[in-house]
């Protein structure tokens, strides 16, 4: 199975950016979405004319912002929306779906904000997100996808000592808590496949010809439980699909 996943940045904006002819030539099995910006119906309106897949959605109760969804060939067991928390699941940032041989979540993770204004919040989120995960591994191995909004190592960003405990997405608190989830028996994928590779980033800022530049950022991640990592044939970031300002990343697996 090819599992792919991509902060659309607006998935109405991107529908109007040869959307369907990178998802033909993606072919993803399943295709996680962040950032949405959509209430339920208008992502399903937004999306209507491709065929050959179940389409999920969770959608903040605030009109265009966060959200996310899930699009699979295979139609899921069962899917939950958000982690249980009330306080945190309003934004839309999480939706779950069971397969027969592993749970796949996609999650939109909160950003911390200029000045790093919900820095605080975030660490509180990330915390209850990883009691979500952990719960959720007790029954069946774990993929998670999305966008993390943290760069974990130096490697992850052009430019980590001009950054470090100054911008949101590579503050120690935010590295500290992909970190965690890390050491609750989950694998960095990418990190697994290509634990030296430069260069190598999922998002750029629209400014200063960023992407030309490749003066980027990888926050955009798949993590798999330990246990499920032998499955795991191949991770990649899709750096030549364009329309948003993040590109796909994504992993091969042998799903039986």
């Amino acid at each position: 199975m090819k599992l792919i996943s991509w902060n659309v940045n607006g998935l109405r904006a991107v529908m109007k950016k040869d959307f369907a002819e990178s998802l033909k030539t993606l072919d993803p099995d399943v295709l996680c979405l962040q950032e949405t910006k959509a209430q339920d119906d208008e992502v399903r309106a937004a999306i209507e004319s491709i065929d050959g897949y179940h389409i999920e959605v969770n959608s903040a109760e605030r009109k265009g912002y966060s959200g996310v969804a899930l699009l699979s060939k295979k139609e899921p067991i069962s899917v939950v929306k958000g982690i249980g928390v009330k306080k945190h699941d309003n934004e839309g940032r999480v939706l779950t779906a069971e397969f027969d041989n592993f749970y796949l979540t996609t999650a939109y993770v909160p950003n911390s904000g200029r000045e790093l204004a919900r820095l605080d919040y975030r660490k509180t989120w990330d915390d209850a997100f990883r009691r979500f995960l952990v719960d959720l591994k007790k029954e069946k191995p774990v993929i998670v996808c999305g966008d993390l909004n943290v760069a974990h190592q130096p490697i992850d960003l052009a430019r980590p000592k001009s950054n470090y405990n100054k911008t949101a997405g590579y503050t120690q608190t935010e590295i500290d808590g992909l970190s965690k989830h890390l050491k609750k028996g989950f694998v960095d994928t990418f990190r697994h496949f290509h634990p030296d590779l430069e260069g190598a980033y999922s998002y750029w800022s629209y400014m200063f010809n960023a992407r030309k530049k490749n003066v980027g950022w990888r926050i955009d991640y798949f993590l798999v439980s330990e246990d499920y990592t032998d499955h795991v044939r191949d991770a990649f970031i899709e750096s030549e699909i364009y329309g948003s300002d993040h590109c796909p990343v994504g992993i091969l697996i042998n799903a039986s």
